[in-house]
């Protein structure tokens, strides 16, 4: 539990309230191709990957559409189906043997109650990972594949050199020929 308690003393969490946060929080290993988080079924956890690499995608016409992947040290959700309680819209598998910090919404709850600061804290994760998806869908829709590529070599670099080609160019919204394409002319 060594990395979940130095994240949250990073941002300011200690003494008391530091162990219940880390009480509430379990983990869990998943060996690569389990399931996290299962279209069609209501995903009840949310976490933090420890290690290891989390892949976000739907099944459309029987191929995979890759959205996103949670890598080592980021939080990981299926973020409609955890507020909602609405069957999920995707799967989340491991992409590789991974261990996440998974805290269950009933716990979450009972944080935001018992440790002050912590809805604020929870407040601002939700409102960048609403962020973070509105300017995804924006740039589906207004920027080239060339240009979302360079978006992200800008801000996610780490992003590029961990996630497989396949998936990136998912994510993408392109080939794997293509992204092989886009990497040889932008660097």
């Amino acid at each position: 539990m060594e990395n979940l308690i130095l994240y949250f003393e990073s941002i300011g969490f200690t003494g008391d309230n530091l162990d219940i946060i880390i009480d509430y929080f379990e983990i869990k290993e998943f060996k690569k191709n389990d399931f996290i988080v299962t279209e069609g079924k209501v995903s009840r956890y949310i976490g933090i990957v420890k290690n290891g690499m989390l892949h976000y995608y739907t099944l459309k016409d029987g191929e995979e559409k890759t959205h996103y992947i949670s890598i080592t040290n980021t939080w990981f959700a299926s973020l409609l189906s955890f507020i909602s309680e609405a069957p999920a819209l995707e799967n989340i598998t491991a992409l590789v043997d991974t261990s996440v910090y998974m805290i269950s919404k009933t716990n979450l709850k009972k944080l935001v109650e018992e440790v002050p600061g912590f809805k604020d804290f929870y407040i601002g994760l939700l409102e960048v990972s609403i962020c973070g998806i509105d300017e995804d869908r924006h740039d589906l829709i207004v920027l080239t594949a060339e240009q979302r590529y360079a978006k992200m070599l800008q801000k996610e670099p780490h992003y590029l050199q961990q996630i497989p080609l396949q998936y990136l160019a998912s994510m993408l919204g392109v080939t794997p020929r293509h992204l092989s394409r886009i990497r040889g002319t932008i660097r």
